[in-house]
């Protein structure tokens, strides 16, 4: 059997229950870098949960740096990845019991991922221009399903998120900027 580097997935637990947080290793070569994005053997060893099915992929892409989307959590799992460019990734947690309103924030680079459970509301902004966010869900997205989805405001002081481009000079569509603060959400049941 042939030893030939391959991707490794380095699982990291967080205070949100069930978010998990990956470094990602790729393999270089004169060629460029090969990578695998998404591995579910690997990852479920990795600490991802085995019952994690992907049924569809979306891909985000944002021209700007400053470009920032959420919070929206949704009654499905979610695997993120970034395929180019670089984004501040920031969590909350709208499940009902004892961690609802816990906050977690990290970077996400083609060599991380992450992995969000049903009910935490997941954000982001693009560090650099012509950033590619991809995502994975385990069910397919549908407007029907929109009502089911809990929503809280980028800027509520509660959450205390430090965007590292203030979101007065951010791009934001008017609905993220619109949603609830945390005090006015309803937590998700799950």
């Amino acid at each position: 059997m042939a030893n030939l580097a391959t991707t490794q997935y380095v699982g990291h637990k967080t205070s949100i229950p069930g978010l998990l947080f990956f470094d990602v290793s790729q393999v270089n070569d004169e060629r460029g870098f090969f990578q695998e994005k998404y591995q579910k053997a690997k990852l479920v060893e990795a600490g991802m949960p085995n019952s994690f099915n992907v049924v569809q992929n979306s891909l985000s892409y944002n021209k700007e740096a400053g470009v920032t989307r959420g919070f929206h959590a949704e009654p499905w799992e979610k695997y993120i990845t970034v395929v180019k460019g670089k984004v501040f990734g920031a969590w909350v947690d709208l499940r009902k019991g004892s961690s609802f309103g816990n906050v977690e924030t990290f970077t996400i680079t083609p060599n991380t991922a992450v992995f969000l459970p049903r009910g935490v509301a997941n954000s982001f902004q693009t560090q650099e221009p012509d950033t590619y966010y991809l995502y994975s869900v385990s069910a397919h997205w549908s407007a029907d399903n929109y009502s089911k989805y809990c929503f809280v405001n980028l800027s509520d002081p509660k959450i205390g998120i430090n965007w590292p481009i203030p979101l007065e000079k951010s791009i934001i569509n008017s609905r993220d900027q619109n949603h609830p603060m945390l005090k006015d959400v309803k937590p998700m049941e799950i």
